[in-house]
């Protein structure tokens, strides 16, 4: 019976990697490293004895899945790099691959944030330059970011937005910048990993938790500064008028979950076709009775019409994550064959 192999650690893997890839590249990784790295590579490396091809494939195949999946998240987001990992390598490895990146990421201290209140942070960092705000949202919950942009100015959420929508690698020089804003009070400790945050499908997450007003203040600076990046975060972004985009099981299913008395409200609003598309989902005697509601309740607030619409695409976005669902959000990619 064979001999089962040993696990090969981390740091023999990297010089495994650094071997395998010559002098001149191996050089060139090295200077983009600490002290400390080059100095435990370094000394690995030299303990290394010759490698068998065989003990060297996995190593490459999983330093370019890991690679992969890096650029697939720096792109857009843990969820993109899931679905993408699952359409190259199949359900199982992608799994494998993305619980490993995501042990490196919760080892950030920046991940503590997500414990803290949105509007204790917002009244911490409110001051700080747009960088170190962009930095500090692309951290924590969509949610929580939502919060936040609604409290900055508006010339200030655009910034942000911007910054976080072209990030990617958060180095451990910007987390420290970071830290020093927060103070110890917040969080301690550090990383010299690379940590991946930020991308314009997080900035669409964030907006699409926002209410109307940050959402829409937010988009019309954007075309007017970078209409390029303002119509890639469109594409990702599912607002109340998209509802006309859901296949009609998806409507009828999204229906069951809704107030009438929200869904009446929103309708104020909504435009002659969403309508017309929504009323062609219900029975005559319940679409007759959201009509009568809207005609009964007369002129009304846009603030309370924004709010009802809201109600109704959280519900959207559950039942999209329960797979209940199935959402278009305009691209070529996500239209619907019946």
């Amino acid at each position: 019976m064979a001999e089962k192999q040993k696990p090969v650690k981390g740091i023999t893997k990297a010089a495994m990697m650094l071997v395998a890839l010559g002098d001149e590249v191996a050089a060139e990784i090295l200077r983009n490293l600490d002290e400390r790295s080059v100095e435990k590579i370094s000394m690995e490396v030299s303990r290394l004895k010759a490698v068998s091809a065989e003990k060297l494939e996995p190593v490459i195949e999983e330093f370019y899945q890991l690679s992969l999946a890096q650029e697939y998240i720096a792109r857009g987001g843990l969820d993109y790099a899931r679905s993408m990992l699952e359409k190259a390598l199949g359900p199982q490895k992608a799994i494998e691959i993305i619980s490993r990146l995501q042990r490196t990421m919760e080892s950030n201290p920046l991940e503590a944030l997500k414990d803290v209140d949105p509007q204790q942070l917002l009244n911490f960092i409110q001051n700080e330059q747009p960088q170190t705000i962009a930095l500090i949202i692309a951290f924590l919950t969509p949610e929580q970011a939502s919060v936040i942009l609604g409290g900055l100015s508006e010339e200030m959420r655009i910034e942000v937005v911007k910054r976080v929508a072209r990030m990617d690698q958060i180095s451990p020089d910007m987390i420290k910048e970071i830290q020093d804003a927060m103070e110890t009070q917040l969080m301690a400790g550090g990383t010299g990993e690379l940590s991946f945050a930020g991308g314009i499908q997080i900035v669409s997450e964030m907006l699409n938790r926002s209410d109307q007003t940050t959402e829409k203040s937010i988009m019309a600076g954007l075309e007017r500064e970078d209409p390029e990046l303002a119509e890639e975060i469109k594409k990702l972004m599912f607002v109340f008028e998209d509802i006309i985009l859901l296949d009609n099981q998806s409507i009828r299913t999204l229906l069951t979950e809704v107030d009438n008395k929200d869904l009446a409200l929103a309708l104020k609003a909504a435009s002659d076709a969403l309508k017309e598309k929504i009323f062609s989902n219900m029975s005559e005697r319940a679409s007759s009775m959201i009509i009568e509601d809207m005609d009964f309740m007369g002129p009304v607030r846009l603030k309370d019409v924004e709010e009802a619409q809201q109600k109704i695409l959280d519900v959207v976005r559950r039942l999209e994550e329960e797979g209940k669902i199935l959402v278009s959000r305009g691209g070529d990619e996500d239209k619907l064959i019946e």
